[in-house]
This record gives structure tokens, C-alpha cells and sequence, in this order.
């Protein structure tokens, strides 16, 4: 079918100075939860008027009330426990300086300087606490005022940077079983979520790209992960998570990307390594794919999203403030329309503004450009 929802984006947005002051205050214990929520209750509706406002057809709540974008999900879910954590990321920023010369900013130390050598792992078999998005989903369809969105994260992310073989293999016997436990757990929640009615569900996920780069295979398999069976096993995962979702009344979307922390990446590589097997067999309607860099590549791997299935070019930037040229955008949309038709296109920035609650380094201002370019784009080629 034809994509709906021509101008998109991620989910996140930057945090009113507001929120950040009220997430510290609770934090700190100075704020009860309900004072925390009805500081978030208001920013929210601003961020809807502002999309609206806009023209964006689907809105989200700007994960506002998250402290990134997965959702805290071990904040809802035990079983996670200290140990040394599977993979090392070698943050960069945009211009590519390293996580080590980034740390000389204190803009980005705070996520970029984290030790990497140790982390939450899954230690134990995992119990759910309570469900993962239940207060962010009623706020917004009982205020959306039109079309909306929720976002998950992945079964297969959270399995990827959760399992620790030497840890995580007292509690289940593989790998692959945590993958479907976990599965079973998402899909919970995504069950949940069509059931209150919730007409686009995103699954988001900086977890496939990692097997593009031969020496992040190479860390996978140094500590006795497949990384060939591993892809299998994560999009077999990733589809029990959405099964039986009724695709006439939801929309399902799978957005992929290179990290997104303070601006930062972890992350290059085309697509190639991976397109066939990811972009052929996860069942889902529509994916939002990272192209707003070389890192990227070409448009080339496109060849493989089945027939009908919708692809969301991330090609607006959220990493840096400076604003795409439109003229450029459309260029690029007639070169994905050779492989993908452009009924079944869309157009969106690569990632959230905000994928960590401190946000990228750009400023509202830059956000709303942003956010606007995308829009009128998308009007000018689609109508």
C-alpha cells in the first residue's frame, strides 16, 4: 500500500529545560511523581500542538518522559545484574573525533566518557515488574487528537546489549532463548498497545547495523556468539514481538540506526551486509532507515524491501544544527524512488532529536527548522 504519514520523524524530541529540571528534582527526591507528571503532562501537549502545528499527520509525545530511548526497560523488568558487558563502542562524533578527544567537551562527557568495560547484564532470569509504556500510551491517545505514535525497543537490541555469555548463560541455556524470552516480553507490550488502539507502533532498533562492521563480528565471535546465527536469531525474535498485530488497523515500523547519543555514532557502514536478511524477512510494514551521512552508503541495498513495504528515508540530519537543503533532499528522494517506488516513500531526520534525555547538541530552534524542512518536502513531492 501506499505510505502514510509522507513527513515523519524518530519519536524523541529535546527536553524543555523544565522537564530536565523535574526529572533531577525527582531523581534527587525533591519532586513526587505526581508533580514530575504533570510537569511532563504539559510539556507533552506542546509538543503535540507543536507538531501539529507543523503538519505532521502522526505525532509522539517526545519520549519526554523517558531517560532514553529504549525506556528504561530494565527499570521495569529483573534479572539484570553488574557484569562485563559484550560488545565496546567506539563513540565518534559527527566530524568523527573519537570518544576520547570528545570527552574534552563537557557538552558530551557525560555520555561519552561511561566506562565500557562493565554495564547491566542479564544475570538472572528476567521478570516483569509492570508493563513498559502504560501511562505514555493512555496520556496520548486520550490527547493525541489524530494519528500517534509509541515506540519500543527491540527485543533483539535489548538482547544484544543485555547478554553476557559468561553471565547471562547461568540463567538460560543460549542465547537464542533469551532472545524469545525477551520476544515474549516485547510482544506483551506490544499486544498491549493495539489493544488500547494505538495506530503506529514503532520498534527502534541500533542493534542490525552492528553487524556490518567486520570487527564487531569479530567481538561477537571472541566471546563465542555466531554473529550469522545471531542475526537469525534476532530477526526471528523481533517478528514473534509483532506477530498476530492486526496490520488494517496498526501501522508497524522498524527504525534502524547507528547510535545517537549527544550526537555521537558508534557505527558506519552501508547497508549491504545486511539488507537481504533484515530488510527481507522482518515482517514489518514500513522501516525508517539512517541516510543522512556517507556512513550510510547508497540507496542501492533498497533493492531488497519486498514489494508494498514502506521506506522512510532519515535524510535530515539531528546531529548538527545546520539546516539540509531542500534541493539536495529531493535529488536524493529520486535516487531511492530507482529501487523503492515513490508511492511507497516517506521522509524523516535519521534518528530522535533526543535519543538520551540530554538531547543532541543542537537547539529548539534548529529542532523546529528541522521538523519543518522535513515537512514541506515532503509536501512538495507527495502533495
Amino acid at each position: 500500500m501506499a505510505a502514510p504519514y509522507r513527513a515523519d520523524h524518530v519519536g524523541s524530541l529535546l527536553r524543555p529545560q523544565k522537564v530536565l529540571d523535574a526529572h533531577d528534582a525527582y531523581e534527587k527526591g525533591s519532586m513526587t511523581l505526581a508533580q514530575l507528571r504533570e510537569i511532563e503532562d504539559a510539556a507533552i501537549l506542546e509538543a503535540i500542538k507543536m507538531q501539529r502545528d507543523l503538519g505532521f499527520e502522526a505525532v509522539s509525545d517526545g519520549e519526554y518522559r523517558r531517560s532514553s530511548w529504549a525506556g528504561d526497560f530494565f527499570d521495569y523488568v529483573d534479572g539484570y545484574v553488574d557484569g562485563p558487558l559484550p560488545i565496546r563502542f567506539d563513540w565518534r562524533m559527527p566530524d568523527g573525533a573519537s570518544r576520547q578527544q570528545a570527552q574534552a567537551s563537557t557538552a558530551v562527557a557525560d555520555v561519552l566518557s561511561v566506562p565500557m568495560q562493565r554495564g547491566r547484564v542479564v544475570g538472572e532470569r528476567l521478570r516483569q515488574k509492570s508493563r513498559l509504556t502504560e501511562h505514555e500510551s493512555k496520556f496520548m491517545k486520550e490527547h493525541a487528537g489524530g494519528p500517534y505514535k509509541v515506540t519500543q525497543p527491540a527485543a533483539s537490541y535489548i538482547v544484544t546489549r543485555g547478554f553476557s555469555p559468561e553471565v547471562s548463560l547461568k540463567a538460560y541455556s543460549s542465547r537464542e532463548e533469551l532472545c524469545q524470552h525477551v520476544a515474549s516480553i516485547v510482544a506483551a507490550e506490544v499486544q498491549a498497545l493495539a489493544a488500547q488502539g494505538v495506530p503506529y507502533i514503532q520498534i527502534d532498533n541500533a542493534h542490525y547495523p552492528d553487524y556490518i562492521p567486520e570487527e564487531r563480528r569479530q567481538q561477537m565471535r571472541s566471546i563465542g556468539i555466531d554473529p550469522d546465527k545471531a542475526i537469525a536469531e534476532d530477526i526471528a525474535a523481533d517478528n514473534t514481538t509483532i506477530k498476530g498485530v492486526d496490520r488494517s488497523k496498526h501501522l508497524v515500523a522498524m527504525h534502524i540506526c547507528r547510535g545517537n547519543g549527544r550526537s555521537a555514532y558508534h557505527t558506519s557502514g552501508p547497508y549491504d551486509a545486511i539488507a537481504e536478511q533484515v530488510f527481507g524477512q522482518l515482517d514489518v510494514d514500513r522501516f525508517l532507515l539512517e541516510y543522512d551521512s556517507e556512513r550510510a552508503g547508497g540507496f542501492e541495498p533498497l533493492r531488497f524491501i519486498p514489494r508494498g513495504k514502506q521506506v522512510v528515508l532519515g535524510l535530515v540530519t539531528t546531529k548538527v544544527g545546520e539546516l539540509e537543503s531542500q534541493d539536495t533532499l529531493l535529488k536524493r528522494i529520486d535516487e531511492a524512488a530507482k529501487y523503492v517506488p515513490l508511492e511507497n516513500l516517506a521522509l524523516s531526520p535519521q534518528c530522535g532529536f533526543a535519543s538520551v534525555i540530554q538531547g543532541n547538541l543542537i537547539t529548539p530552534d534548529e529542532q523546529r527548522r528541522k521538523l519543518e524542512l522535513v515537512v514541506q518536502t515532503a509536501r512538495k513531492v507527495w502533495g
